[in-house]
C-alpha cells in the first residue's frame, strides 16, 4: 500500500493543529509556519502533495509555489486561501497549484480534494513502478553486487525529476548508455511522454539534419510530397535520445545548439518557425574534450548537451557483476532456446573474470547465447563459448604497455595492501582529486570511487 506525506504550510497554528489531527490517521504529516521553513523541510524529504496558504508572511504562497515547483515539480500543491481572489487564485494555478481552497476551511471538502490529487500521484507511482520494473528486468547491465551502478542509478534518480535539463552519458561501446537514457525518460515527469532514439553515427550526414529537424515538402530530391515532421517533433512532451551525438556534422550541431538554447528550429527547406518542449539526452564513446580541440566539435553545444553528465562504468571496472549477469544472461537465453542450463562452470567463471571486456556488457550477452545455441547444459563450459583454457584474455607482464615490476617475495606480498597503498598515494598526489587519481592509475572516477569506498 502506498504510504502518501502531506506536508501543510499556514501561519495560523490552530489550522495547522486542525488539519494534523483530521488528516493524520491517515497521512503522514509535518507542518510549517512560513514559507521559508517549510521550503527547506521540503528539499530534505519531497512530500507527496503541500498544503499552501497564499497569504504567508515572509515569502508568499505563490512564490513559494514557484520555488517548490522548480526543485520538485512532480509534487502536487494545494493552494490556502482566506478569500477568493480570482487573480491569486488564477496566478497560483498558473505556477504549477493542482488545486485551491477558500477559507474557512472545511474538512470534508479539504479531503475530497486531497482524495482527488492523490488518485493523481497513485496513477503516476503504478505507472513508474511498472516501468521501472520493466526497464529493471530488461537490462542486466543494472544487475550489481557493486556499488558502482547502484551510485549511477541513484543520480540518475536525482536528475531525472527536471523536465528539460540536458544531460550527457559518456562510456565505453556496449555499457548500456542507452539503457541509461531510458531511465532517465522513464524517471522524469515526461515518463509519459514518447522516448524517441536517433543513432547519429547510422544517418549519412546528410540526412541528419532532415531526420532531426524534418523537412517541408520539395525540400530536397526525393523528398514526400506532404513533408515530414523531424524526431524532434516527435519527441515533443517526452525525450529525445541522441546516441553517438559525436558523429553530428557541423551544420546540424549548429541547429542542434540553436534549439537548446530557446526551444526553436525549422524544418529543412522551410520558413516556419517552431517551438516546442522536449529534452535531450545524448551519449557518446568519443572523448567530445579532444574533438573539440581538433575543432570537430561545437564548444558550446558540449556546454549545452552537458548540463549534467552520466559515466557509466565499463564491466572491466566493476569485476563483482560479472557473474551475476551473466548468470541472468544464462536464464534468459535457456529459456528462449528451450536448453536447460542452470549454472556456469568455474573455467568459465575464471575466463570472465580475466577476460578484457572490449565490448562490455553486449560482447558478455553475445557471448553467452553464443554459448547456450551451442552447448547443451546444464552447466556452461568453455567448449560452449568457443575458446580453449590458454587463451583466458588474461593479461601477462610483457603486454601491459611494457611496464616492469619488481619480483615477486618469496614470502608473497598482500595484493590488496599494495593497491590500498597506490590508491592513496594516488589520492595525495591528486590533492584529494578523486578524478585526477583516477587518471593516474588509468582507472575510471567511478571504478577509483568505489575502491576508495571499499578501503574505508
Amino acid at each position: 500500500m502506498i504510504n502518501y506525506s502531506v506536508y501543510i504550510i499556514d501561519d495560523e497554528q490552530s489550522i495547522r493543529d486542525a488539519l494534523t489531527f483530521g488528516l493524520g490517521n491517515h497521512y503522514r504529516i509535518r507542518t510549517f509556519a512560513n514559507a521559508e521553513d517549510g521550503i527547506i523541510g521540503i528539499k530534505e524529504e519531497i512530500p507527496d502533495l503541500v498544503l499552501l496558504d497564499i497569504g504567508l508572511p515572509g515569502m508568499d504562497g505563490v512564490t513559494a509555489l514557484k520555488e517548490i515547483k522548480s526543485f520538485s515539480p512532480e509534487t502536487l500543491v494545494i493552494m490556502i486561501t482566506a478569500f477568493e481572489d480570482i487573480d491569486t487564485v488564477l496566478s497560483a494555478m498558473k505556477a504549477g497549484a493542482y488545486d485551491y481552497i477558500v477559507k474557512p476551511l472545511h474538512l470534508d471538502s479539504i479531503k475530497l480534494s486531497i482524495k482527488h490529487a492523490l488518485e493523481t500521484i497513485s496513477m503516476r507511482k503504478e505507472i513508474q513502478s511498472l516501468q521501472e520494473q520493466s526497464l529493471k528486468e530488461s537490462v542486466p547491465c543494472f544487475v550489481s553486487e557493486s556499488d558502482l551502478i547502484l551510485d549511477v542509478m541513484q543520480f540518475v534518480g536525482k536528475i531525472a525529476k527536471s523536465p528539460d535539463t540536458p544531460v550527457l552519458i559518456m562510456g565505453e561501446t556496449g555499457t548500456g548508455k542507452e539503457l541509461i537514457a531510458s531511465a532517465v525518460h522513464y524517471k522524469s515527469p515526461n515518463f509519459k511522454g514518447p522516448f524517441i532514439s536517433i543513432n547519429c553515427a547510422a544517418i549519412p550526414k546528410d540526412l541528419i539534419e532532415s531526420e532531426l529537424f524534418g523537412y517541408e515538402k520539395g525540400a530536397f530530391s526525393g523528398a514526400a510530397a506532404a513533408g515530414k515532421k523531424g524526431l524532434i517533433e516527435e519527441a515533443e512532451g517526452g525525450t529525445l535520445f541522441l546516441d553517438e551525438v559525436g558523429d553530428l556534422s557541423r551544420s546540424a550541431q549548429a541547429k542542434l545548439l540553436r534549439f537548446l538554447e530557446d526551444g526553436e528550429y525549422y524544418r529543412v527547406g522551410g520558413t516556419q518557425k517552431y517551438t516546442i518542449k522536449t529534452r535531450i539526452v545524448s551519449a557518446t564513446n568519443r572523448n567530445l574534450e579532444e574533438m573539440i580541440e581538433q575543432n570537430q566539435f561545437r564548444q558550446d553545444l558540449y556546454f549545452r548537451i552537458a548540463v549534467v553528465k552520466v559515466e557509466v562504468p565499463s564491466l572491466n571496472d566493476r569485476p563483482e557483476d560479472i557473474i551475476p549477469i551473466a548468470q541472468h544472461f544464462l536464464s534468459e537465453f535457456s529459456d528462449k532456446h528451450d536448453k536447460t542450463f542452470t549454472n556456469i562452470s568455474e573455467e568459465v567463471k575464471q575466463f570472465f573474470k580475466e577476460y578484457q571486456w572490449k565490448g562490455n556488457v553486449r560482447e558478455l550477452r553475445n557471448l553467452i547465447e553464443r554459448g547456450v545455441l551451442i552447448g547443451v547444459g546444464p552447466f556452461l563450459k568453455l567448449e560452449d563459448l568457443g575458446v580453449k583454457p590458454n587463451l583466458s584474455g588474461s593479461l601477462s607482464k610483457e603486454n601491459i604497455s611494457g611496464a616492469e615490476f619488481p619480483e615477486l617475495p618469496a614470502e608473497g606480498i598482500m595484493l590488496e595492501d599494495l593497491e590500498a597503498h597506490y590508491v592513496r598515494e594516488a589520492y595525495a598526489k591528486a590533492d584529494g582529486n578523486e578524478k585526477k587519481a583516477a587518471q593516474l592509475l588509468g582507472m575510471t572516477y567511478y571504478a577509483y570511487r568505489y575502491k576508495r569506498k571499499k578501503m574505508k
